[in-house]
């Protein structure tokens, strides 16, 4: 995840300083994007018998923390244990059905799941109610704007393609996620995430 966020921070030292000025409009702006949907999480009306809509929002929300010894989600492409992912919170924005939506509650903003990543590779998992998913990050579009206090938020969005699933959301095997991201680095090195992850099924 961070080595697409560093090939970015390459092409933005050549950033022009009108770039710069729009960029933390862009952080207000994905900002109020990532805290309104949590309120109004539930099911969409295109759910049906339980299964997830064919595109569906979860917000990842949070401060990451190492995993030392992972859990097994039934998933080949990940080793959760491996010493090299961190993991945050997984909320209910929509499109997911109402069995999945009663394990949290968007009102109180109770995590339905945890996101597993790596920093220093290309690999993420969803733990989920009903299933899991693996992904691997494949692009990134973003900007670095510093937070004013050695930190810095890194903004934009990151591309992800899915190659495996269990349970519920095995139909998304070939599909696509796109993290619309605020990620912040704080001064000490640690991470602070705000993302909306949008799922889709393979068209």
């Amino acid at each position: 995840m961070i080595k697409l966020f560093n090939q970015s921070i390459g092409r933005l030292r050549l950033t022009k300083a009108k770039s710069l000025i729009l960029a933390p409009l862009l952080v207000g702006a994905l900002v109020t994007l990532l805290s309104a949907p949590v309120q109004a999480a539930g099911p969409s009306p295109l759910d049906r018998g339980g299964l997830p809509a064919d595109t569906f929002s979860i917000l990842l929300e949070g401060p990451y923390k190492p995993v030392v010894h992972g859990p097994d989600l039934g998933l080949t492409t990940v080793d959760l244990s491996d010493g090299s992912y961190s993991t945050t919170k997984i909320f209910a924005v929509s499109g997911l059905p109402e069995e999945v939506i009663r394990h949290g509650n968007g009102q109180t903003k109770k995590a339905i799941g945890n996101f597993y990543t790596q920093f220093a590779g290309s690999l993420a998992a969803y733990d989920l109610p009903g299933g899991a998913i693996a992904m691997v990050f494949t692009g990134s579009n973003v900007q670095n704007v510093p937070d004013g206090q050695g930190g810095t938020y890194i903004v934009g969005t990151f591309e992800l393609d899915i190659p495996e699933a269990t349970g519920i959301y095995q139909s998304f095997v070939g599909g696509h996620n796109t993290m619309v991201d605020v990620l912040h680095q704080l001064a000490d090195g640690s991470f602070v995430e705000h993302c909306i992850c949008i799922i889709s099924r393979k068209v």
